[in-house]
This record gives structure tokens, C-alpha cells and sequence, in this order.
């Protein structure tokens, strides 16, 4: 329960290398993450491919990876149908019916890239620009650059994250301050409902009883610090009993989802078995974020409550993987852009939809038995972002003919967190920390903005 108690301001002190921020105007005040952990096939969901069409079950073109994770054959066609959608005409497979309508207010980006092939390393590329060393997420640097706008509320909130492939340093803080980790409520193994704060009601203690009881304690850690100087974790754990406190009032509040309208819960889709868990966090993160949480993160794929074996990680069966997982998420998704655009909050609220990685154009593992499926791909893959300060209805680089390299306009996982950088009115190059005699940034010393997406 570590969040900034520092409402967002355009000065900070923290050891930053460049205190004024932000250093030009945002166009995002806040992030919702939707992370599909696994590997999302792009071949199948935002990259059409005519040619991997045409030629299925041909010999590669290229030479195998010498990294494989199971025995793979030839190339593999995708097994769902293409449609161009709305006034951009991108094409957006049948998998996904319900995001393919808001194609329009969408920005994929088919030519990331990654330097691992490895769930946990590419996982904590994305979310922490380095799959070899322990270093803060990209939610801890947005809030230790831009504090938070409730400060009743976490600044940064994890809702439903894996523990497996990196866990908790996917949204853990390293070495910045402690107040800066991301909040998790619940896990992946659990179902959305029990996605809540414990011991948030005190049944004993009446608030006024609670306040005479936490000033007796942070008077005695207060003498504490003043008797050893500066204590890093010390000083958090002080923030963190204030945040404690102060969140028995709002926190409830926002994981009230009853008091939504049932027009609302409609669109999110939270009484059909098939979305209601994906759709309880999406209507949580909206809920979230229009309470002033910085930076609010979404997991799907990870195993979850009645069925441990869910994730996007198709290696065998990408058929039957890809449409149980795109069933459970699409109208969700979609719902939140749609519910964020009726509130007039996607103008300043930037929407991420990523993976670690792709898959590959080839197909994996016995076909006679369960069905094909795809390896892991780093080296061509879609995210989408959408909202605030964003080139709408765009389809920006591109993989090779098959879908297995980035070609064109090729985008690093540096050069996608230089880019959110930018959206909030932050020059990545002066965002730092120093730590261990350097001056640590998100995107260590690489990085450029993707000028391109930009509106």
C-alpha cells in the first residue's frame, strides 16, 4: 500500500537530474495498461498477411531461429478472416468484432520489436526497459516524475497481476522510492471480484480512534528518523500507513461497481460468464482513473479462477487458444474506449494495449493431435495505443510479407516508453535517478520518440 501522497506538481526534488516537470505540455494525464500476457498472436489479430494466406504450409523463406521452444514445420495461415473497419479501413481479424469498431480511435503499431524470446525477460523489458537487472517500472517512473491527482488513492494500481515471469517487479519500484510501487489488488489467480484491499473496514476501531492510534506511531517512527537521518524505507513506510488511513474512504467507493448504471454494465459486459472478469477490471480501471490513479495496469492471460491453464501463450492449438482468450477480453476493451470517449476522458487518458512479444509465421507442434500452434517471436510483433495526443485511425510500420520481422519503421520497447514519456510531458532523456554513481532513466541510454503516431 506504497503510493505517492505528493499531488501531481510541476516541481519535484527526489534526486531527479531535472526537477521541472513536466517539461513541455502533456496531452496524457493518465494511463490505463492492458497487458496480454503470453503472446498474442499479430498474424492473427492487427497484422494482416495475404502472403502467409497464400502461402500456407510452404517451406520458410527464412532460416529457423536457432532458439525454439518446441519442434516447428512450415508457415502457417491464420485461421480467421480480415475485414476493414471503419473510415481508416484497417484490417482487424474476426477475432476480435467489438475493437474492430473503434478501429478508428485506434494507433497499432506492427513493427515493435523485443531482445528477448523468454517470457520473464521480455516481460520485464516492457514493463521496465531491462530483461537482465532489477529496475523500477514504466508505472513507478510515470509517478515518481508526475505524483498522483488523489491523494486518497495509490497512484499506481495493479489490478489481477501474474506473479510468474517477473511478478511483482513488473510493477515494483526498485530502486526509486518505495511510495512509487505499484498497489496490486488481488492476482491472477483469483477471480476480479476478490480483487480488493484487506482489512480496509476496521469493525473495532471507530476513524477518530484509528487517527489517535497512527499519530501515536508516526510520532515515534518521526524520532526514529530524526535519530538515524534520511531512511529511504523509513520514510515509505510513514507514507504508507498516512496512505492506509486515508484510502478507508475512497478506495470502497471505487470498487463499488454496483452503483454503475445497468446500461453500463451492459456495455462492459459483467453478467455474461464468458467477459465478467476482464470486464470487472476494465470497469475498475475507468472507475480508477477518473478518481485520479496516474497509472492504472490490466492483466489478461495469466491463469485465473477455473482455469488455471488460461494464457495467450499459443505454442500448440492457436485456434482454439486465440478464440477462447480474444472471447474473454474483446467487448471489455472495447467498452472502455467507448465509455472513456462518452466521459470526455480518452482526449488525456492514454490507453496501451501490449504484449512481451508475437509469435511466429511458422506453426508448432503436432497438428495431428491438438492443432497447431505458434513459437515465440521477438523480432516482429502489434501493440495499439489510443487517446490522448495520438494519430487516430493509423496503422504505423510494418513486419515483413509473413509476419516475421519488424521491416519497416521498426519500434524498440525504449522507443515505445520515450514515446508514453512524451505523451505526459516528459523528455525521457531528463527523467532520472541517481543511483549506484549513474544517473539511472527509463530508457537507459537508447530511446527515441515515435514521431509518427504522434498527433
Amino acid at each position: 500500500m506504497l503510493a505517492d501522497e505528493i499531488p501531481a506538481a510541476p516541481h519535484r526534488s527526489e534526486n531527479s537530474a531535472d526537477s521541472r516537470l513536466p517539461h513541455f505540455p502533456a496531452k496524457a494525464k493518465r494511463v490505463i495498461f492492458l497487458f496480454m500476457k503470453g503472446g498474442p498472436s499479430h498474424m492473427d489479430t492487427f497484422d494482416y498477411k495475404p502472403r502467409l494466406q497464400k502461402d500456407d504450409n510452404k517451406p520458410l523463406p527464412f532460416e529457423k531461429p536457432r532458439v525454439q521452444f518446441a519442434p516447428t514445420g512450415e508457415l502457417l495461415a491464420s485461421p480467421w478472416k480480415f475485414k476493414r473497419y471503419g473510415e481508416s479501413g484497417i484490417a482487424v481479424s474476426e477475432l476480435f468484432p467489438h475493437v474492430a469498431r473503434c478501429v478508428d480511435d485506434l494507433c497499432i503499431i506492427n513493427s515493435m520489436h523485443g531482445t528477448n524470446p523468454a517470457h520473464g525477460g521480455a516481460c520485464l523489458k516492457l514493463h521496465t526497459g531491462s530483461d537482465a537487472f532489477v529496475r523500477p517500472s514504466m508505472g513507478s517512473w510515470v509517478t515518481y516524475g508526475l505524483g498522483t491527482e488523489n491523494e486518497n488513492l495509490p497512484g499506481f494500481i495493479t489490478i489481477c497481476p501474474t506473479l510468474a515471469h517477473g511478478g511483482t517487479k513488473n510493477w515494483g519500484s526498485a530502486f526509486l522510492p518505495a511510495a512509487h510501487s505499484g498497489t496490486p489488488l488481488g492476482n491472477a489467480s483469483q477471480s476480479s471480484e476478490q480483487a480488493r484491499v484487506k482489512y480496509i473496514h476496521n469493525a473495532r476501531l471507530s476513524r477518530a480512534s484509528q487517527r489517535l492510534q497512527l499519530d501515536f506511531t508516526q510520532s515515534l517512527n518521526s524520532k526514529f528518523l530524526d535519530t538515524t537521518g534520511p531512511d529511504a524505507a523509513l520514510e515509505a513506510r510513514i507514507k504508507s500507513f498516512e496512505l492506509a488511513f486515508r484510502m478507508q474512504t475512497d478506495m470502497p467507493a471505487a470498487l463499488e461497481l454496483s452503483k454503475e448504471s445497468r446500461a453500463t454494465h451492459e456495455l462492459y459486459g459483467t453478467d455474461d460468464p464468458v467477459t465478467a472478469d476482464f470486464a470487472r477490471q476494465c470497469l475498475m480501471a475507468r472507475r480508477f482513473a477518473e478518481r485520479g490513479v496516474r497509472f492504472v495496469q490490466v492483466f489478461s492471460g495469466g491463469p485465473i479462477a477455473g482455469n488455471p491453464r488460461a494464457s495467450w501463450d499459443a505454442h500448440e492449438n492457436v485456434k482454439d487458444n486465440h478464440s477462447l482468450e480474444a472471447a474473454r477480453i474483446d467487448q471489455p476493451v472495447a467498452a472502455l474506449l467507448i465509455d472513456l470517449k462518452r466521459l470526455g476522458m480518452l482526449d488525456d487518458t492514454l490507453v496501451l494495449f501490449t504484449t512481451e512479444f508475437g509469435r511466429t509465421p511458422f506453426a508448432q507442434s503436432d497438428a495431428d493431435k491438438v492443432g497447431p500452434g505458434r513459437d515465440h517471436n521477438r523480432y516482429g510483433f502489434s501493440v495499439w495505443l489510443a487517446g490522448a495526443g495520438l494519430k487516430a485511425g493509423t496503422a504505423f510500420g510494418a513486419t515483413d510479407d509473413v509476419g516475421w520481422k519488424a521491416v519497416e519503421n521498426p519500434v524498440s520497447w525504449h522507443d515505445f516508453h520515450a514515446t508514453v514519456l512524451h505523451l505526459f510531458g516528459i523528455d525521457h532523456q531528463k527523467l532520472t535517478y541517481y543511483h549506484n554513481g549513474i544517473q539511472r532513466r527509463l530508457t537507459n541510454v537508447h530511446g527515441e520518440v515515435v514521431k509518427g503516431i504522434l498527433a
